[in-house]
C-alpha cells in the first residue's frame, strides 16, 4: 500500500514501533530518514495522522534539524567540512572538485540518487584538515585530485 511516493505500510510500521506515542515523532522521523533517506511530505501525513502532532509542527521539526531531509538525499552522503581549519587549507577546492566531478552544487544529489554533497560547520578532526565525510568513512588531508578515486570507491 502506498501513498505518491509513500510506502505507508513501512511508515506505519516505524509509528507503531514507537507505539504511536507523539513524545517520539523525533526518533519515528530518524528512522524514516534511515530507511528512505529522506522524509517525504507524504509520510508526514501519515505520521500526523497517526500521532496527532499538528503537520505544521513536523514541517518545523523537518527544516529545524539539519539531520532530515525533505528531498531524496543520495545512496552516499558526501561532507566536507568548512570551518576554519578546513576553510585555510583547502576545503572551497575540495567542494570545487566534488562539484565538478557529480555535476552538482552544495545542498544536491545526483540525478542517479547515488550522491549527496553538503559542506558542514566543522567535524571536529581540525589537526587532519581539511577533511570529508563519505557515509561514516572520515578522510583527513584530503585533496582535490583524491575526488575521482573517492567516487569510484563509492560509485
Amino acid at each position: 500500500m502506498s501513498s505518491g511516493n509513500c510506502d505507508v505500510k513501512a511508515v506505519k510500521s516505524i509509528i507503531k514501533k514507537w507505539k504511536n506515542d507523539r513524545e517520539y515523532v523525533i526518533e519515528m522521523m530518524q528512522n524514516l530518514q534511515d530507511d528512505f533517506r529522506y522524509v517525504s511530505r507524504d509520510a508526514l501525513e501519515v505520521l500526523s495522522h497517526q500521532t496527532g502532532v499538528p503537520l505544521a509542527d513536523l514541517y518545523h521539526i523537518a527544516t529545524f534539524y539539519k539531520a532530515f531531509s525533505l528531498e531524496p538525499r543520495g545512496k552516499h552522503e558526501i561532507q566536507v567540512c568548512t570551518g576554519t581549519a578546513c576553510h585555510v587549507k583547502g576545503a572551497p577546492r575540495l567542494i570545487e572538485a566534488f562539484e565538478r566531478e557529480l555535476s552538482i552544487k552544495q545542498g544536491e544529489t545526483t540525478f542517479d540518487k547515488l550522491f549527496s554533497l553538503e559542506g558542514v560547520r566543522c567535524i571536529g578532526c581540525c589537526s587532519m584538515a581539511p577533511v570529508i565525510t563519505i557515509d561514516h568513512d572520515l578522510y583527513g588531508e584530503a585533496r582535490p585530485s583524491q575526488v575521482p578515486k573517492l567516487l569510484k570507491k563509492y560509485g
